[in-house]
């Protein structure tokens, strides 16, 4: 910093130092950013702008699950064979690769808000393509669209909620917002249950697009991340954006003043390296080699097992909508998994959550492969579901605290683009070893997955619970 800046509680900062340029450089720089966000005790409006992102995850999710309900409908109209409604289905993870892996960088050299809006488009247009594509090639291209669009938003809007609220309250809601997840594919399994009723799949898509226009509420009350703003040197800018955040949450206080910043001292900081280079510096190397590990067996696991939940179900008698409605079904243990997750991330640590969830998955998906009939089936499959979405709450609670500003979305959606490799490879593995090991062995393989990203996690992780992002970050 340029000097000690002193503050008082309640007092909004530029009404104070807008005749002075170095003191608002001061007033702005990262430390004091940090400090002036931390001390803001968390009311409506922190909780607007959370609500805000998790309803975008939330279209996000409806636009992704609704294939799992539309697949059957679309291979008849097309006439596809099944390796071919495999390759389709695989599109929207091979875009969400690309986008992930994009949209970090982007996001941590432009900014998050707008990289934000820019994904919001691409999903909608994606859906918006679905709805009006001619064959299954056009078809397939709208997914990869649709599927880098979602891509785009995973790190962005985990970089978003990790750098505007509290650190005691970032992990839980950082795991909640992850529960906007399996509500995202349950809605979707009703919107395309009622549409489907009336009119074809592609109203479904058409319907779907429609919410791409949430952007304009992104554009107009969500503002930039005043984090990002002060680590890319726009002390000015950054101030400016705080001190309109102050004046919103003093607002909410009832006349109550702004608790005191504290304020850590300014980090040392070398020379800034592209975003990329950074995961692989002294310091996070091992975090990045952790986390990739993680993501990419955790996913391998999910996305191989899950493609197989309605398989066991027709083996077992079942048609094929009473399948569709028992995988629902099973899916609503997601809903108390990602509570449990977003009690325990602040209780007991991210680590020991982690390595909970994924080894509590790994013991439901074997058990789930060698059910004795259909009933265990039935709480089996309710069991992972609870640990699965446990899992992804605390995965994307974990992965944006691990880096600094200057390279967190990058971090995020370099570690999702990994895990989007683990989800292509894990239901075409599992293809090839059915025939050979049977359901029992798909399963126990999926376990096995399970079991080292949780051995990566609890002897390679570090405990961020507790600890502010500046702290976490060398």
């Amino acid at each position: 910093m340029a000097g000690p800046v002193a503050i008082s509680a309640g007092d909004v900062l530029p009404d104070r130092v807008t005749a002075d340029a170095t003191a608002r450089a001061a007033v702005g720089s990262g430390a004091l950013i940090a400090a002036r966000l931390e001390r803001l005790p968390m009311t409506a409006f922190q909780r607007n702008i959370f609500l805000i992102i998790a309803t975008a995850w939330f279209f996000d999710s409806i636009d992704l699950g609704s294939l799992t309900f539309l697949l059957g409908s679309i291979k008849t109209e097309f006439g596809l064979t099944t390796a071919q409604a495999g390759l389709l289905s695989s599109m929207s993870f091979i875009g969400m690769f690309a986008g992930a892996a994009l949209s970090g960088m982007l996001a941590d050299r432009f900014g998050r808000k707008v990289v934000f809006q820019i994904s919001m488009v691409f999903w909608g247009l994606g859906s918006l393509w679905c709805a009006y594509a001619p064959d299954a090639t056009m078809l397939g291209y709208a997914r990869l669209l649709l599927g880098f669009g979602m891509g785009m938003e995973f790190p962005v809007a985990l970089a978003i909620v990790s750098e505007f609220l509290p650190t005691a309250k970032r992990g839980r809601y950082l795991a909640i917002m992850e529960g906007f997840w399996p509500l995202g594919f349950i809605a979707a399994g009703c919107l395309s249950y009622v549409l489907l009723s009336y009119f074809d799949w592609r109203a479904v898509f058409l319907a779907q697009a429609v919410p791409a226009l949430f952007l304009f509420v992104i554009r107009f009350l969500v503002p930039e991340s005043p984090r990002w703003l002060a680590d890319r040197g726009r002390h000015a800018e950054a101030d400016r954006v705080m001190a309109q955040i102050e004046r919103q949450v003093a607002l909410r206080l009832d006349g109550r003043p702004l608790p005191e910043p504290t304020v850590l001292p300014e980090p040392a900081r070398g020379e800034r390296r592209f975003s990329f280079l950074e995961l692989w510096s002294p310091g996070y190397a091992s975090r990045t080699v952790m986390i990739w590990l993680t993501w990419f067996f955790a996913l391998l696991g999910f996305y191989g097992l899950t493609t197989w939940l309605g398989a066991l179900l027709q083996e077992a008698g079942y048609s094929v909508a009473k399948s569709v409605t028992y995988t629902i079904l099973i899916s609503l243990a997601g809903v108390p998994g990602f509570i449990a997750s977003a009690i325990l991330v602040e209780r007991w640590g991210r680590k020991p959550t982690a390595v909970l969830m994924l080894l509590g998955s790994a013991v439901a998906a074997y058990l789930y492969g060698h059910s004795p009939s259909f009933g265990w089936l039935i709480a089996y499959g309710l069991m992972m579901q609870f640990f699965l979405f446990g899992m992804w709450s605390v995965l994307y609670a974990y992965t944006p605290e691990l880096y600094p500003t200057r390279a967190r979305a990058t971090g995020a959606g370099c570690a999702s683009a990994i895990g989007r490799v683990g989800s292509l490879i894990g239901p075409f593995a599992i293809g090839l070893i059915l025939p050979v090991l049977g359901h029992g062995g798909v399963f126990a393989l999926g376990a096995g997955s399970f079991v080292i990203a949780a051995a990566s996690v609890g002897f390679l992780g570090i405990e961020t619970k507790g600890k502010s992002l500046e702290a976490i970050s060398h």
